[in-house]
């Protein structure tokens, strides 16, 4: 002992020194062939061994083996009649204890971060309250002049960024039944209140994937957002940036809504989302 203390440094728990080696020395090459098999049931309706085999190029003995093993632990089923194999029930059991530690603020924070610094301006994440979007989270950017949307702060949906967005993703009933109860208040002589044009807008934000909001609540702030989805394909959030419009200019906002719809594809797929 020389007095000082050890400087070396310490394992993380749970993890070897090399935890971050993924050569095939650390690998399981029989674990990695029953992923893969796995893997591919998941994508598919349903499939007999030999499509299997043939789609993954192993082997039917091999993959009988793992189809057999997937099959006692309830991760695949077999259906006897079509001769099929299919994902199985325990598959869903496992995904859904993901899904109740998977917190969507928690989530959100570092993508809302990247997405701060990669527009410069301030990124929020928002949820649709009834007629409102309620703001949750924000990273705010470092600019003097921001938006600021502390968290329990509520918006209009139809003036919101994130309120159009989510808007956009109602089917044809649900979005009547908010036309037939929300007041469409005007805050700017931009704010979009007639029934017509708002229609009109959502059909806009289908078809580029992102919504604007042009000074709709408030006069010299932009507003660039997407829809976050999860795993029934519905909407249950919405990411965006604001900022004023001598930065949030009309020459920026496709690069502004390119960034924005990549974190909101990025987040969805962290909640679960097939195909975002």
């Amino acid at each position: 002992m020389d007095g000082f203390p050890d400087s070396s440094p310490r394992r993380g728990r749970g993890r070897p020194r090399d935890w971050h080696d993924k050569t095939e020395q650390n690998t399981i090459k029989s674990l990695d062939r029953a992923m893969e098999v796995f893997e591919h049931l998941s994508t598919i309706e349903g499939a007999t061994l030999s499509e299997i085999s043939g789609a993954l190029d192993q082997s039917p003995a091999t993959v009988y083996r793992i189809l057999v093993t997937l099959e006692s632990r309830g991760l695949v089923e077999f259906d006897g009649a079509e001769q099929l194999w299919q994902i199985g029930a325990r598959a869903f059991v496992i995904g859904a204890r993901y899904l109740r530690r998977t917190s969507l603020v928690e989530r959100a924070r570092p993508i809302l971060r990247r997405l701060m610094e990669e527009t410069g301006e301030t990124a929020n994440l928002g949820i649709g309250r009834g007629t409102e979007v309620l703001f949750v989270s924000q990273v705010e950017t470092h600019e003097s002049i921001r938006a600021f949307f502390p968290p329990g702060t509520l918006s209009p949906l139809h003036a919101s960024g994130i309120g159009k967005a989510l808007l956009a993703r109602m089917d044809e009933a649900a979005l009547n039944r908010f036309l037939a109860r929300a007041h469409l208040q005007r805050f700017t002589e931009h704010t979009i209140c007639e029934r017509g044009a708002l229609l009109s807008e959502m059909e806009a934000i289908r078809s580029r994937g992102y919504s604007i909001d042009d000074e709709e609540k408030t006069l010299g702030m932009r507003c660039v957002a997407a829809a976050v989805i999860d795993m029934h394909g519905e909407a249950i959030a919405g990411l965006s940036i604001s900022g004023p419009t001598s930065r949030v200019t009309g020459e920026r906002i496709q690069r502004f809504g390119t960034s924005v719809a990549g974190a909101a594809r990025e987040l969805s797929a962290a909640m679960g989302a097939v195909d975002p």
